[in-house]
């Protein structure tokens, strides 16, 4: 359906965002709903809910309770609307699932648009692990708010996301002690492994994806974390695309649908 996925820094990038309605929850930061004539509005329905993050949703495509839900983070300077493009692709195959895509918490440090799970300019090891446990809470919340007000299992719980969003997801999923079903990794890393060794509490089902080519995450962080998931016998599926640079190619895009159907239905 697209050639490939880059969700990076706006600034850096040009990225189609599909016709999906934000959700402004948190009160002081209302955002006025623009429209795309491009895409049909009927085919975004919208459930009016308070989040604790300002969250893109997008509602089953069968108009039914959602079954499960799938929670995508964004990368570092993007938005809640940039990953949505990859879950617009996805509501199609998988038609009882909810999609929630938050904005981060922070105002990114190097851009006026976008968003940051934790500051990474001019950070030390230990004040990107510090920070990044704060947004880390703040995932678990919006995690129980949707497991919350659409009557799911934790069971029924997919995170996953790019880059940061990926690391975010991955430090959240396997901290957590109420399991999830499972993260979705693209070109991301573990945070810190020492830290991730000594607080692991489930083991949710993991696919890790990398470009071999990328210069802004190289792909040697993929094979730490494979390594990493081996060593505490963790059953993980992951892929490295040839050619590919700091995106999502087609191909990570139908790997990542392919293991939420096996998973979630």
């Amino acid at each position: 359906m697209f050639e490939y996925f880059l969700l990076v820094s706006p600034p850096l990038n040009r990225v189609y965002r599909p016709n999906s309605k934000t959700i402004a929850t948190a009160p002081s930061k209302i955002k006025p709903i623009k429209l795309n004539k491009k895409v049909d509005i009927n085919n975004y329905q919208l459930t009016i809910m308070s989040y604790s993050l300002n969250t893109t949703i997008l509602n089953p495509l069968s108009k039914k309770k959602p079954k499960n839900a799938v929670i995508l983070c964004h990368g570092y300077g993007g938005d809640g609307k940039d990953i949505s493009l990859l879950a617009s692709y996805w509501r199609t195959y998988l038609p009882d699932t909810l999609f929630v895509c938050p904005d981060a918490p922070e105002k990114c440090a190097v851009s006026a648009f976008g968003f940051q799970w934790f500051d990474l300019m001019d950070q030390t090891k230990d004040q990107v692990l510090v920070k990044s446990l704060v947004a880390e809470i703040k995932l678990n919340s919006l995690i129980d708010e949707v497991i919350e007000k659409n009557d799911l299992t934790s069971e029924k719980i997919a995170i996953g996301g790019f880059s940061q969003g990926c690391m975010i997801s991955l430090q959240t999923g396997i901290k957590r002690k109420d399991k999830i079903n499972s993260v979705i990794g693209y070109s991301g890393k573990i945070i810190d492994e020492n830290h991730l060794q000594n607080n692991i509490n489930s083991s949710p089902n993991i696919i890790l994806m990398h470009g071999d080519k990328d210069e802004i995450v190289p792909v040697s962080f993929l094979l730490e974390a494979k390594n990493f998931f081996n060593k505490n016998n963790y059953k993980i599926q992951t892929k490295i695309f040839k050619n590919c640079e700091h995106r999502i190619p087609t191909e990570g895009s139908s790997l990542g649908l392919e293991f939420l159907k096996k998973n979630l239905y």
